[in-house]
């Protein structure tokens, strides 16, 4: 006989005498920041979407990872950061957390199609974009590598005394690699100003979390370390804002590390070359139809008085960006051939 699946519950916190921090609550926005997050998420998601376009007709080569359904994390925790101080490292699926830090679509797009005007000067691709100025350290092809890295961050602005925080992205596939807990170790000892966050989309490169992990609460991860850990809704983007404002409370207040678990969904495959066979498509349209984080926002603007026909020319401005984008990605000059001899040694040492 099968057995009767088990109740959908709000996983507590583990029991522990040593302070954590408050469960966050939903961040309360106003009308203006409710455009804002809409406005950013739709960009991401019609980004992307031409993106998987290019990549289609020929115009991206490589790897490509699509951030579409996982909008609202980036938009969620950026937000509350400080663009001036605080440092942001991710993985290989990096496009959204880019254009979450305001960096310009057509700089990521060209960088997409290899050209000279990218962010990498066409060099990085897809996976390995950077812009210093903007405080975005990459875009990193192996996994778990930009968890060390984003330690290596916090260590500087600690050493620095600059205010700042690191934010470091990573997936529940990356979580059981071993440097992640080589990196939590050092973080929790030097009390370093780190937020890691895991974005949990469920099913790594295509193994469920529930199959590839003993321990499939993530945010559970740092315990041993003292680290503590707060899972949220990743699909709500009011929800990754509360929990962006007690995390950065945390940190700053000089406690050290905290993981947040970002409970959220791709809806495409790990890459544009995975069919995704592992989960049925009435699991991904029943996220798409019951949990989607630009129809959640249109949901609390609908509720405040914000029409449908009022967010139409958001939509249009949207396309039209992304559009043009596309167009300088497939017409800008490709790099000249010496770039093969730059960015390989360090000049001086």
């Amino acid at each position: 006989m099968a057995k009767t699946p088990a109740k959908s519950r709000k996983i507590e916190p583990p029991v522990t005498n040593r302070e954590r921090p408050n469960e966050p609550d939903r961040y309360s926005a106003s009308k203006e920041e409710l455009l804002q997050f809409y406005r950013q998420m739709l960009l991401i998601r019609r980004f992307e979407e031409k993106a998987g376009q290019l990549y289609g007709l020929g115009f991206i080569g490589g790897f490509c990872h699509l951030y579409i359904g996982q909008e609202a994390v980036a938009v969620g925790l950026q937000s509350a950061l400080d663009g001036e101080k605080d440092s942001v490292i991710t993985g290989y699926r990096d496009h959204g957390h880019m254009l979450a830090y305001g960096i310009d679509p057509k700089e990521i797009m060209a960088e997409l199609t290899g050209r000279a005007a990218g962010i990498s000067r066409g060099k990085g691709g897809s996976m390995h974009m950077f812009s210093t100025e903007k405080k975005f350290y990459g875009g990193h092809g192996i996994v778990g590598a930009q968890v060390s890295l984003g330690t290596g961050l916090a260590f500087a602005h600690k050493y620095n005394e600059d205010g700042g925080v690191a934010m470091a992205y990573f997936g529940d596939g990356a979580s059981n690699q071993g440097q992640v807990y080589e990196s939590f170790n050092m973080a929790e000892l030097w009390k370093l100003p780190i937020i890691y966050v895991i974005e949990n989309n469920q099913y790594a490169m295509g193994t469920s979390v529930n199959r590839s992990s003993a321990e499939d609460q993530l945010f559970r991860r740092g315990e041993s370390f003292r680290i503590p850990g707060i899972q949220v809704d990743g699909m709500d983007v009011l929800a990754c804002r509360g929990a962006a404002e007690e995390a950065l409370k945390w940190v700053r207040s000089g406690k050290g590390p905290i993981i947040l678990e970002m409970k959220t969904y791709r809806y495409r495959g790990h890459s544009m070359s995975d069919p995704a066979k592992y989960r049925s498509r009435d699991e991904v349209q029943s996220m798409r139809d019951n949990s989607d984080p630009i129809e959640g926002v249109k949901k609390e603007l609908e509720a405040l008085g914000v029409t449908e026909d009022q967010l139409k020319p958001i939509e249009a401005e949207i396309r039209k960006a992304v559009n043009e984008s596309a167009d300088f990605a497939e017409q800008t000059p490709e790099p000249d051939p010496s770039e093969l001899y730059t960015d390989v040694l360090v000049g001086t040492y």
